[in-house]
């Protein structure tokens, strides 16, 4: 389940192109096979760092690459009574767009080291390995190409490739509804509503968690531009409190295809 920490990362983005020589204005005519060319690709637009996920997709037959150097969560408000660090190194989200409107994304962690401590018995474990595998499919409603507005959907399975007691231990799914508005003076909004079924704390049961979120984009200088994010997770099994965290960050865009961005979460 998803804990409650501070955090940091550094993030990257690039993309990469098939080669095509198709040239259309139709581009519902591209697909994996057939890829959207280079003049007609829109904006690059990503699913990390924030919490909010992205109602754009790639386009098809191109392959977009997110990833952190390494993250750092570090939680000791929790009811078990556990003080908990985690770094993760090379957290990557591989995109590969099927069509116009949709894409499918691999989440992989090559390596996750957990060190727990219970502060009742003052004892300290470690644990590591690579990390559970999720795979999402987004689908773009409307506002892919053109419009002020967008809107998707995206369903996602959490498979248990992590050791069992690194990882979730059992498959785990949800469905994500991210949406977009462009403001003017150069803002942009993006909010987010997610229902994940995991499983929980102790794995004897399921759980349901809603997650919503809200961040605020501005281009500041160039190629510069910032947000600040509210992310907020209720449970509604009443397993843990209602929690809330505030992110913020800044998005340096090297070329058209790549960015760097560092990261600060507040819980």
């Amino acid at each position: 389940m998803r804990r409650q920490a501070r955090s940091a990362a550094l993030w990257c983005v690039a993309s990469a192109a098939a080669s095509s020589a198709a040239s259309a204005s139709d581009k519902a005519a591209f697909h994996l096979f057939n890829p959207t060319p280079r003049e007609l690709l829109r904006d690059v637009d990503t699913d990390r760092p924030d919490t909010t996920e992205s109602p754009h997709t790639v386009d098809a037959g191109h392959f977009q690459f997110e990833f952190s150097i390494a993250d750092y969560s570090y939680d000791r408000r929790n009811q078990a009574q556990e003080t908990t660090r985690v770094w993760e190194f090379a957290p990557v989200n591989i995109k590969i767009g099927l069509l116009n409107n949709t894409d499918i994304q691999f989440l992989l962690t090559p390596y996750i080291r957990e060190r727990t401590t219970d502060r009742t018995a003052d004892s300290t474990t470690t644990i590591d390995g690579f990390g559970d595998t999720t795979i999402r499919l987004k689908q773009n409603i409307v506002g892919n190409d053109e419009g002020d507005f967008a809107l998707a959907i995206m369903p996602f399975i959490t498979l248990p490739t992590a050791k069992r007691a690194l990882g979730a231990g059992d498959v785990e799914c949800g469905i994500i509804v991210p949406m977009g508005f462009e403001l003017p003076n150069e803002f942009s909004l993006g909010l987010m509503g997610e229902i994940d079924i995991l499983r929980s704390a102790d794995r004897s049961r399921y759980v349901v968690d809603f997650v919503h979120t809200a961040t605020i984009n501005r281009r500041i200088a160039g190629n510069l531009s910032g947000f600040i994010e509210y992310a907020g997770f209720h449970n509604f099994n009443n397993d843990e409190d209602y929690r809330a965290s505030f992110n913020a960050g800044l998005i340096y865009e090297f070329t058209p295809t790549s960015a760097s961005t560092p990261v600060s979460e507040w819980a």
